[in-house]
């Protein structure tokens, strides 16, 4: 099917495809001719499920689809890899010393999982981990806290000029 009608069917502009593919987010095209003309490419049922399984995964953990793309190249760029798991010891979100590795193994399991790869080796059989808690209305929805439902940017302690009971 062609661009226009692969988007009505995922509720999305012909552009928010194209922009997903230039990031990596479709599987690759076959059958690409070569020389002169525009390639138009035809979706599958198969590049929809990819397509549809991408969204779930933004949606699940409220991400951007260029996030999700980056995630992606973590998992496949061994130097991204490094960069990263560097960065999360740095800061705290990987613990450094012997068995370190381990931790970035299970969020590499834990990935793979989501993207409906087979997880194997012991993180397969770790527990996901639990969903961040908070008062903040989750994405979506009207925050009951602010005026017409609005999220805002309030400081603790400053009160909302249209509404003093924030």
């Amino acid at each position: 099917m062609r661009i226009t009608e692969a988007a009505a069917r995922l509720g999305m502009s012909p552009r928010m495809l194209r922009y997903r593919e230039d990031l990596g987010l479709l599987p690759p095209l076959r059958d690409r001719p070569y020389g002169r003309g525009h390639a138009h490419r035809q979706f599958t049922e198969e590049d929809l499920a990819t397509i549809t399984a991408g969204l779930a995964i933004e949606r699940r953990f409220d991400i951007t689809p260029a996030a999700l793309a980056f995630g992606l190249r973590v998992l496949t760029d061994p130097a991204a890899r490094a960069a990263v798991a560097d960065l999360g010891r740095r800061t705290g979100h990987v613990p450094a010393g012997p068995g370190a590795g381990r931790a970035l193994d299970f969020e590499k399991e834990r990935a793979l999982r989501a993207l409906g790869g087979a997880p194997h080796g012991p993180a397969a059989r770790l527990p996901a981990p639990a969903r961040p808690r908070g008062n903040a209305a989750p994405r979506g929805t009207k925050n009951p806290r602010l005026p017409g439902g609005r999220r805002g940017s309030l400081m603790p302690g400053q009160r909302s000029a249209g509404n003093p009971d924030c």
